[in-house]
């Protein structure tokens, strides 16, 4: 014979269950998007900046490595992918990627200088990082140098947003973030002339994020 105590528990015990079948479910979403994007923005960065078998590409603050292993793969082993990264931790792991993948190059990133060697590359990517830099102009100026003429570089990065701004940024940002005509403005003094802007670029849970191609004059 069931009690109404019993009865309450088992409904307890229920409910207990199915809020956590919901919270599994969503980390579960969240994840495989979160995985989607990335293969998104891989295929986009792709086609933007013309990769292709042996072409040779830079990530600048490469983080976890995800986005510089789909980069080589893309290129195969007749390519070429440097990887810079300003934590020494999130270093040490890019070294291990590129201990697997052959055809990765790490490099420690500075504060003032991408570190990347002249005249290396074809294109460069950066993914949320431009906000964060303390020094762009400088920075700037290094990824103009990296690149051959004619070279790409596809800055992804999101608007402002009511988070407090990283340590040492200019703050002429307005947030954590930089408007895409601030980013604009900033690269194209460096050098840089504008391919294209695409807004929004992924379709983000929380921020609106955008990217811009610019390219590196021809002599």
């Amino acid at each position: 014979m069931r009690t109404p105590y019993m009865v309450k528990s088992r409904r307890g015990m229920l409910r207990r269950s199915f809020i956590v079948v919901l919270v599994l479910a969503a980390c579960g979403v969240a994840a495989c998007q979160e995985k989607d994007t990335h293969e998104e923005e891989i295929a986009h960065l792709a086609s933007l900046l013309n990769w292709k078998p042996g072409s040779v590409v830079a990530e600048v603050g490469a983080g976890d490595g995800r986005m510089t292993l789909a980069t080589a793969q893309r290129v195969g082993p007749a390519g070429r992918v440097y990887t810079t990264e300003l934590d020494p931790k999130k270093l040490a792991h890019l070294e291990e990627v590129a201990a697997k993948a052959k055809n990765i190059t790490t490099i420690r990133a500075g504060a003032t200088d991408t570190n990347l060697p002249e005249g290396c590359c074809e294109s460069v990517f950066m993914r949320l990082v431009y906000h964060h830099l303390t020094k762009p102009a400088k920075i700037d100026a290094s990824l103009f140098r990296s690149l051959r003429p004619g070279g790409l570089l596809a800055v992804i990065d999101e608007y402002p947003t009511g988070a407090p701004l990283p340590k040492g940024v200019p703050k002429n940002r307005g947030g954590h973030g930089i408007p895409e005509k601030l980013l604009v403005q900033e690269l194209t003094s460096a050098g840089f002339l504008v391919v294209t802007e695409i807004d929004p670029w992924a379709e983000w849970p929380v921020h609106h994020s955008y990217c811009v191609v610019f390219r590196r004059p021809e002599p």
